[in-house]
């Protein structure tokens, strides 16, 4: 099976449908952005209806927040416990000898997210398919509708690696070390805090650089830009592989878009503030700049 460097084309995927260790996932989640001043960003919904519409066939659903997610608390889509994400995924069929290919809808950042995770957990069978399923449907190829049948439960045993994820207080030391970069990975516009942010102050982290999740993909196939263009975009904000990375968005979440075309690139500092702006916004006693 070709690995592409976490990459896998639409071609590569018709190839090994039939193939019995494929665990092949649909990550889609839809956020519902509510009303300025409910104390809420946005509601977390499952793309369960999206793929019980139509599904690459054999594929299953994952569901971020509610299985894959820290419960009760304020900020959505936090890493969990390691036992938690091991009978999760476990539940699904993921194993030892599991071959993982994930994707979503009208963005990766979903399917990028579980791809993070895998890997913050020690495996690294696991891939992303380019364009998702809007290429897949873009090329007229077989879709399956209906409630996911799912695979047989398999063991999950994490391997969990060191600086995946960072907090606030390590976000803050590595803001003004200059053998790190702090890059945001939300729109121009959030970054320099010309309009309201939905996550309380508007602005970035003092010192960060702004690398947008949505300028590394096409905005009609969904699919991810060449590398090169990718790197010249990295580059022109001064995020190099000399350097410290730590990447953050609003919810942990496009940030990964990033982290994935710099890992395609041959990064390998790399680390994502978990809690980003949902988490850094509220909290007064941190600096936030703007412009």
């Amino acid at each position: 099976m070709a690995e592409h460097d976490g990459l896998m084309t639409t071609a590569e995927l018709a190839g090994m449908l039939e193939h019995p260790d494929l665990r092949l996932f649909d990550c889609t989640t839809y956020l519902e952005y509510q009303p300025e001043g409910s104390g809420v960003p946005y509601i977390a919904v499952p793309g369960r209806h999206t793929f019980e519409a139509g599904h690459i066939p054999g594929a299953d659903f994952l569901d971020l927040q509610g299985e894959f997610s820290q419960a009760g608390i304020e900020l959505h889509f936090m890493m969990p416990a390691i036992a938690q994400l091991e009978a999760a995924f476990g539940r699904h069929g993921v194993g030892v000898s599991s071959r993982v290919v994930l994707y979503s809808i009208g963005t990766p950042q979903w399917a990028t997210r579980f791809w993070w995770m895998l890997k913050s957990l020690g495996f690294d069978n696991v891939s992303v398919l380019d364009g998702g399923l809007d290429a897949w449907k873009a090329e007229g190829r077989a879709l399956e509708a209906g409630p996911a049948k799912g695979y047989p439960p398999a063991t999950f045993a994490a391997k969990p690696q060191a600086g995946y994820f960072v907090d606030k207080h390590e976000t803050l030391k590595a803001s003004s070390d200059r053998n790190a970069v702090v890059f945001n990975a939300l729109n121009p516009q959030l970054h320099r805090g010309l309009e309201p942010s939905r996550y309380g102050r508007p602005g970035h982290i003092p010192g960060s650089v702004n690398v947008s999740a949505a300028t590394l993909l096409n905005p009609e196939t969904k699919a991810f830009v060449p590398l090169a263009e990718a790197a010249a975009k990295f580059a022109a904000q001064g995020v190099t592989k000399d350097k410290r990375v730590v990447a953050y968005c609003g919810g942990g979440i496009s940030a990964t878009v990033d982290l994935f075309m710099l890992h395609r690139l041959g990064y390998d500092n790399l680390t994502l503030y978990d809690a980003s702006m949902g988490e850094w916004a509220k909290d007064e006693s941190l600096p936030i700049e703007r412009g």
